[in-house]
């Protein structure tokens, strides 16, 4: 099985929604607007075109992750940018296959060259440490919600890029968190 990761392009647009909705349509822990949050994230500021990653078998998509700017303000209202895994998701007959781990490494590498230096999620906490994730809270990141602390994480892509950075997360207005 060869699993091609390439740049989202307008044309899968339709095939990444239904994928979205798919993908979460069975999950306990989820509002299931995921869908409805990768379209308001494209049109916004906080969009990055070559964050936005489909896994593609034999020209069928199977896989989507989405990578968007936001920002950890500090006490002294000093924001300092970083990124959000949100979401990453795969057909449910292809899960388990090691495809939301290559979409992971594929779009942390490409942050990377583009220069970000941390990425921060809210996720299983039996997954993403296999990534490289911490709990936020190791770093003093917190979140504007109620949630438990071993599922808020962050990764540091290159080392030391959060060493002095501590606050809160900032979302965009497109993901509804006042």
């Amino acid at each position: 099985m060869t699993i091609n990761i390439r740049q989202e392009v307008s044309a899968d647009h339709r095939a990444v929604f239904e994928l979205v909705q798919r993908a979460f349509e069975n999950s306990e822990h989820t509002d299931h607007q995921e869908q409805y949050l990768v379209e308001k994230l494209r049109q916004s500021a906080a969009f990055i075109p070559e964050l936005s990653l489909v896994a593609e078998i034999d020209h069928q998509l199977v896989g989507y992750i989405l990578l968007t700017r936001i920002d950890i303000v500090d006490d002294d209202n000093q924001a300092h940018q970083s990124l959000a895994l949100a979401p990453i998701a795969v057909l449910p007959e292809f899960q388990d296959q090691g495809i939301g781990g290559k979409l992971i490494v594929t779009a942390h590498q490409i942050a990377k060259e583009l220069g970000f230096g941390s990425v921060i999620l809210l996720g299983h906490a039996a997954y993403y440490p296999k990534f490289g994730y911490q709990a936020a809270s190791k770093y003093a990141i917190n979140m504007p919600f109620d949630v438990p602390d071993e599922n808020c994480m962050a990764i540091e892509l290159h080392p030391g890029s959060l060493t002095d950075v501590k606050g809160m997360v900032v979302y965009p207005k497109e993901f509804g968190i006042a």
